[in-house]
């Protein structure tokens, strides 16, 4: 009973809400691995579980070292589930009412530097065809700050490179444009034209960037190329996609670009997520300040 309301749950995420896919493969991953736990308590109908039962959970959670982000997105995914168990009347109960939600840990990202990010887009070998196309892709990455999910999923029609635009589906399916800059447009069209033919082969594909067999590329190996340039450079920091996705929001912000512009840009959908950007620069001021102020 417990493993079917959790693949019938999925589904009306997945229909009736519309949720991204890896959203929802996040909810279910949570779901599935509590109720696992509390089967090895005896435990077989979401009608029994009480708020000890999801207390105990978090306790051995806490004593698994999972990270504070990772309990409370299991803590947000239950919340969701058993007001979805109560809406359908499958329990009468929700232990999660006075389940309280930990304090985030406020860590800020790291973010690149514009002389890093000369030198990261300087690594890979532009003499080839995997070179071009990981050239192109951090190029396109630092221009548009673009998830890497929404990277690898770029079609060719979503090019509208005349108007100087790049056309998204981000988190939700929410769809946004988002302007990309002549250097960024170079190396796509260069990357069309020579590079992206070769790795095509006599495939069909309508993926903007392509593996090895002509097929769309991976979430991992855009990490994975990542780690690799970097480690070719002289960066310390912990860089990730997601670092190039920071760096673009930051140093427009540093430049002048309003808060809101950026939320656009980002895809935000609550101006509250956009605003942390406004830490680091602050941060970049003060580096600033400390360094040309005669009294620092």
């Amino acid at each position: 009973m417990m493993d079917q309301l959790v693949k019938q749950y999925v589904r009306y995420m997945l229909i009736e809400r519309g949720l991204a896919n890896n959203s929802i493969k996040s909810y279910q991953q949570d779901i599935v691995e509590l109720t696992e736990y509390l089967k090895t308590t005896g435990i077989t109908d979401w009608q029994q579980v009480t708020q000890t039962d999801i207390l105990g959970y978090l306790t051995h959670l806490q004593k698994m070292g999972k990270a504070k982000s990772s309990v409370i997105r299991f803590i947000s995914a239950l919340r969701e589930f058993y007001q979805y168990l109560m809406q359908f009347h499958y329990v009468d109960q929700n232990p999660m009412l006075k389940i309280d939600m930990p304090k985030p840990e406020h860590h800020l990202p790291a973010v690149l530097t514009q002389a890093e990010i000369h030198q990261l887009l300087a690594q890979p070998d532009t003499r080839t065809k995997f070179g071009i196309r990981d050239r192109t892709i951090l190029e396109v990455m630092y221009a548009t700050g673009l998830r890497v999910s929404e990277l690898i999923n770029l079609q060719l029609s979503d090019l509208h490179l005349e108007m100087r635009l790049i056309q998204t589906i981000g988190k939700g399916d929410k769809e946004r444009i988002i302007p990309i800059g002549s250097v960024a447009i170079e190396w796509i069209q260069r990357y069309l034209m020579s590079s992206r033919p070769q790795l095509l082969g006599n495939q069909h594909s309508n993926y903007l960037f392509l593996n090895a067999r002509g097929g769309g590329l991976s979430r991992q190996s855009i990490w994975q190329k990542i780690k690799q340039y970097v480690q070719q450079t002289d960066i310390k920091k912990n860089v990730t996609p997601h670092t190039l996705r920071h760096s673009f929001a930051t140093h427009i912000l540093e430049n002048g670009a309003d808060l809101r512009i950026i939320q656009e840009l980002l895809g935000h959908s609550d101006i509250a997520t956009t605003q942390f950007y406004t830490h680091i620069s602050h941060g970049h001021l003060s580096d600033v300040y400390n360094k040309y102020h005669p009294r620092k």
